[in-house]
């Protein structure tokens, strides 16, 4: 088990990073150096899965990749794009 450290890193440079070092701490141990914050979520948002073959799916996420952005986030705008052009 990784030696757990009595303090939390001033930033994670990933996500698995900070998820790995949450795994292995609780954060009940840093309620004197935690502080209350206010935040606002939209719980509306809706997620759908739907079903691509293979090798869809693969050219999505190499395209998303390279955009810098969620494949979800452009199969969205494709499927916008085309909709639109539908009309």
């Amino acid at each position: 088990m990784p030696k757990k450290i009595k303090q939390i890193p001033e930033e994670f440079r990933t996500y698995e990073e900070a998820a790995e070092f949450w795994d292995t701490h609780d954060s009940t141990d840093f309620m004197d150096i935690l502080e209350e914050v206010d935040i606002k979520v939209d719980l509306q948002k809706r997620h759908y899965l739907i079903e691509l073959d293979k090798s869809t799916a693969e050219v999505l996420q190499e395209s998303a990749r390279r955009k810098g952005i969620s494949p979800g986030h452009l199969a969205s705008e494709l499927l916008q794009e085309q909709l639109i052009e539908a009309e």
